[in-house]
């Protein structure tokens, strides 16, 4: 009769400390899944850090898998027509990429803008020649 006094707190107390998380992390989890249902729009930006060259952008209502075993991002986009296809973005140890959620909700004080500098990834100088 202890066991299943014992195992039944046990299941309780697991239970009520599952609930336990940030605020964060359960935005977190919500944006994710909002966006995973194909309900927000997202900018996808693949970029090279060796020459800081955009290599491929995309904008529209996309689920995003980054998929570390074959190293490259598993995209399916929903088209016009409610129809969804599936794209395959290689990566490699000079390419990384951005994932932005575009979707316009209204004027938020809290909106940020997300700004790249290629000086911070790539030391060079750049001439301007006119």
């Amino acid at each position: 009769m202890k066991k299943v006094i014992i195992l039944i707190c046990l299941f309780i107390l697991a239970s009520a400390m599952s609930g336990c998380g940030t605020e964060a992390s359960k935005v977190s989890h919500n944006l994710s899944q909002q966006a995973d249902n194909f309900n927000d729009i997202r900018q996808l930006t693949v970029i090279n850090c060796i020459t800081g060259d955009t290599l491929f952008q995309m904008t529209g209502k996309m689920s995003i898998n980054a998929d570390t075993l074959d190293n490259q991002l598993e995209v399916i986009v929903e088209d016009e027509e409610g129809e969804y296809k599936k794209r395959f973005i290689g990566l490699s140890d000079n390419v990384t990429y951005v994932v932005e959620d575009v979707t316009g909700k209204g004027v938020n004080k809290y909106k940020y803008t997300l700004n790249f500098n290629p000086k911070m990834w790539i030391p060079i100088n750049v001439d301007s020649i006119d």
